[in-house]
């Protein structure tokens, strides 16, 4: 190829679905620093010609896709191939790091960054939502931790830049402590494949992942800033990158300030939040053969719980569970935060080193430590309410170590170790009995995967052994107080099998099968009083047993083309010994008030589904996607429903985009622009009975959403907006999986507007 000093260069190429591998048609093509475009055709082609040498940015979008921004240094006619994640909702994400990582043959979907940027009115759990098979498990507005297949809280793990976070992660009102800006991706690996990340965890894997940083040599960032209507919330995002020879860095910023929420009719009093999140990221590699990642993050946040579930006496609490309004709301809008509240932080830091013995040899070597503090206060007598009633503080060390090695191009092995050290105390400053002991725990677990790739079939089998040595430290109830030591020592075995077959070019079928054995974890064996979180007095119970299940999955994928994906994924999870929190018939009252008495008992459970996921392009301007959850929960040895199951649910969206940019000046294009309508249909939990629970599961509800955005093309700016309504009907309902349901209605309607500035 000759080189050019005229601008005579010619960049062609092809953008295809990064799933299917078909082209992608009408895909708009924007070079940012010319201010010149184009549109692909019926097979993914495209042209430039008379271009310059020089430095761009090329922007790639399409509808139903998350764009691409590629830099590219042009001195010679080009071609380019570019992939498009646009079927990875509904199939999977396929991760490339050196060879094709066998998480693209799991069931998994994931979020995307743009999804995240659009979202950051919600916490990493509620940017989840609608993801297929997903639900939050939540205690009010500002407080959810996510539920896969049914599963949640200990058979679910959430792994922040790799590493397993860790915090108090022993109750349902505590969301994990990770900012969603820190992030480019979250993957939910579902079912019987995520046995490299731990024991247990057939609930599923959740992975906050920022991507690797780009060989840019010039200085990039983005401010993002969200401003919703229902808690007058702010969020304000700062991002900054840079590669350079030394080393490539990144640094990220987040401040939320929102006041109380409110329902259809009413504030939700004492609801606000305030948080302030910091990441930094830095990259190092040498010769292609060693690369150095460090990670350091700060999470810190307060957060106000409803005043009216916390109630002073039996009277008052049993009409409560009947008020269609709440005690001690009142009809005035404050960004004050009073107790009930929690105040909590968590501090990450991460050192990983990567080594390549040569191109069939991987080892991972991973060392982090975590650092958890957590206040709760309630409403307490005596000017006492600015003292915790709970206070906990934690540190985590994570050892991790492992070794891949690839023979030929069909197999694939990996064997590892990871270590994880737990220390939990109760600071003293309360002056009352704690909900859970102080504890310490190591952790250690063994796994071998190998997988091998025959013809048009895949098959992975895995292989994990965990040891924990648990101690406790209690306090008895009785005076005078003594302290109880307990010392339980856990053996516990996984294994997995996955077989996946391309019937043909366009379908696939994958079944799992996964076998796990999960101890019981502090909180269910000692709690003992008021969980202040979720309003409500929780019981351990010592003598629960080692809860052992088995869980299949069969997936079948249909991708025929660009314009047409589905996938449906079945199963079917059977637990002896299936650990879970139940309400107790007792109501109980305290010198703290009066609360409802849950308590964690064992039975013997099946917990089944169906996943179903269907995207369609109807034109170059016209896209459809269908997400539908069925699930049941059976409490099989005492013949009755599983109680705090997911309700089913269906959501819907239909997307239009304006095909033609419009152009304001030479320097300003305004492009992408989207409308999107999309509709939640929530069904009500009818298999519950009145005795299980202290009400009835909540009626079905829709709501109905809308939403507007446009990106605005400048030389050195990019420039996306929004404004979206949710609940646009402003819509009455309450949430089974809140816990708040006991009390108040959920979330009214809220309009947000949103801007993200990147240059």
């Amino acid at each position: 190829m000759v080189r050019s000093q005229e601008c005579d260069l010619t960049i062609s190429g092809n953008v295809y679905d990064e799933a299917s591998e078909s082209p992608l048609s009408y895909v708009t093509i924007f070079i940012q620093e010319t201010q010149e475009g184009t549109v692909t055709d019926d097979d993914g082609n495209f042209t430039f010609e008379l271009v310059c040498p020089g430095e761009y940015h090329f922007i790639f979008s399409h509808i139903g896709c998350e764009g691409k921004k590629f830099h590219f240094h042009i001195d010679q006619d080009t071609t380019l191939n570019i992939p498009l994640s646009h079927s990875s909702t509904i199939l999977g994400t396929v991760v490339v790091d050196g060879k094709k990582n066998n998480r693209g043959e799991q069931a998994n979907s994931s979020v995307n960054r743009q999804n995240i940027e659009d979202n950051a009115n919600q916490n990493i759990s509620g940017i989840l939502e609608n993801e297929t098979g997903v639900h939050l498990i939540k205690n009010g507005n500002g407080i959810s931790k996510p539920v896969v297949h049914g599963l949640y809280g200990n058979r679910l793990s959430i792994f922040n830049n790799g590493i397993l976070q860790s915090g108090q992660q022993w109750g349902n009102d505590h969301s994990p402590e990770i900012d969603p800006f820190s992030s480019d991706k979250i993957t939910i690996i579902k079912g019987a494949a995520a046995i490299e990340y731990g024991g247990g965890n057939l609930g599923a894997v959740v992975l906050s992942e920022p991507k690797r940083i780009e060989e840019e040599p010039h200085l990039h960032g983005q401010v993002n800033y969200n401003f919703e209507s229902n808690g007058l919330g702010h969020t304000l995002n700062t991002r900054l990158e840079k590669y350079a020879s030394l080393f490539a860095w990144r640094l990220s910023g987040t401040l939320k300030k929102y006041g109380d929420k409110r329902a259809a009719n009413y504030y939700l009093n004492n609801t606000g939040l305030e948080e302030a999140n910091l990441s930094f990221q830095a990259e190092k590699s040498w010769d292609e053969d060693v690369f150095f990642e460090f990670y350091a993050s700060t999470f810190n946040t307060t957060l106000g719980v409803l005043r009216g579930s916390h109630i002073g006496n039996l009277t008052d609490l049993e009409q409560a569970l009947t008020n269609e309004v709440p005690f001690f709301t009142e009809d005035k809008f404050s960004y004050q935060i009073d107790a009930p509240k929690q105040v909590v932080s968590h501090h990450l830091i991460k050192g990983k080193l990567k080594f390549f013995l040569d191109e069939s040899q991987i080892v991972d070597i991973v060392l982090a430590g975590q650092m958890n503090d957590r206040k709760e206060f309630d409403v307490r007598r005596g000017d006492r309410s600015d003292m915790p009633s709970l206070s906990l503080s934690q540190l985590t060390f994570n050892g991790d170590i492992s070794y891949t090695k690839y023979f030929g191009e069909d197999w694939k092995l990996k064997v590892g170790n990871q270590n994880i050290i737990t220390d939990n105390i109760n600071n003293p400053e309360t002056g009352i009995l704690p909900l859970i002991p102080d504890y310490g725990s190591w952790k250690s677990g063994l796994f071998g995967t190998l997988a091998k790739t025959y013809n048009k079939t895949f098959f992975n089998a895995g292989l994990r052994y965990d040891y924990e040595d648990q101690r406790a430290r209690t306090i008895s109830n009785t005076l005078p107080r003594e302290i109880i030591r307990y010392e339980n020592k856990f053996h516990n075995i996984s294994a997995l099998l996955t077989i996946k077959s391309n019937i043909t070019r366009t379908q696939s079928l994958a079944w799992n099968i996964g076998y796990a054995m999960r101890n019981p974890a502090i909180n269910e064996l000692y709690s003992s009083g008021l969980h202040q979180g979720v309003s409500g007095i929780e019981e351990g119970s010592i003598d629960l047993e080692t809860e052992k299940a088995i869980k299949n999955t069969l997936e079948y994928k249909f991708f025929p083309n660009s314009d047409f994906t589905m996938n449906a994924l079945l199963y079917y999870q059977r637990f002896k010994d299936y650990i879970y929190l139940k309400p107790q018939d007792e109501i109980r009252l305290t010198i703290r008030g009066a609360f409802p008495v849950f308590k964690y008992e064992q039975t013997d459970a099946n917990i089944y589904g169906l996943d179903l996921s269907t995207q369609v392009t109807f034109s170059n301007t016209l896209y459809g996607l269908m997400k539908f959850s069925y699930i049941k929960g059976e409490d099989s040895r005492n013949d009755l429903p599983l109680i705090f199951i997911p309700p089913n649910n269906l959501f819907a969206s239909l997307t239009y985009r304006v095909q033609k940019a419009l152009s304001f000046s030479n320097n300003v294009k305004m492009e992408e622009t989207e409308v999107e309508i999309s509709n939640r249909l929530i069904l009500q939990k009818g298999d519950i009975l009145e005795e299980q629970d202290f009400v009835l599961p909540p009626a079905t509800y829709n709501l109905l959403a809308l939403k507007f955005s446009t990106n605005l093309i400048l030389p050195s700016y990019k420039i996306r907006c929004f404004i979206k309504a949710d609940n646009l009907f402003n819509t009455q309902y309450r949430d089974y999986l809140n816990r708040q349901r006991y009390f108040a209605d959920d979330l009214g309607i809220s309009v947000t507007l949103g801007m993200n500035i990147k240059f």
